[in-house]
């Protein structure tokens, strides 16, 4: 297990900002909750206020669903170009549903994926990462909060 901390986090949203900054998307599209950190960083990296999130669901705590649900899609229809966010891409999977949906429904607009890790295994590749995960990964944000469960 890697635990992966603030101050690698920051300089790993610089090295992306740069990254993106040429594609220049008018909208930040966050996988909640993953991608909730990330985006958040990045629309203020790059001065970007058009920040929304989605939700996708293909795990319930560690097993694997047999469906990926996306919801919660917000209304894009006047951007021109969309980044989407996550914190990692693992199998890849939910990242094809979630454009496949977001194709279907906006087939005008640009769409790129950005994430901090990826594993080499995945379906799909984003557009701009910084990370390879080959091991489990423990994010700064993910702690519990004790005593409310």
């Amino acid at each position: 297990m890697k635990y992966y901390s603030y101050e690698e986090f920051k300089t790993d949203v610089n090295r992306l900002a740069k990254e993106i900054k040429p594609f220049w998307p008018d909208v930040i599209l966050a996988v909640a909750r993953g991608g909730m950190t990330l985006g958040h960083f990045l629309s203020e990296a790059l001065e970007i206020r058009s920040l929304y999130s989605l939700n996708s669901i293909h795990y319930e705590e560690t097993k694997k669903l047999d469906d990926i649900q996306i919801f919660n899609i917000p209304d894009l229809s006047r951007a021109k170009k969309v980044l989407v966010v996550d914190d990692i891409i693992d199998s890849g999977e939910t990242m094809i549903e979630i454009k496949r949906v977001l194709t279907h429904l906006y087939p005008d607009i640009e769409i790129k994926v950005a994430s901090v890790f990826y594993k080499e295994k995945a379906l799909v590749r984003p557009d701009f990462s910084v990370r390879e995960a080959n091991e489990w990964i423990e994010f700064f944000w993910d702690f519990q909060i004790d005593n409310l469960r």
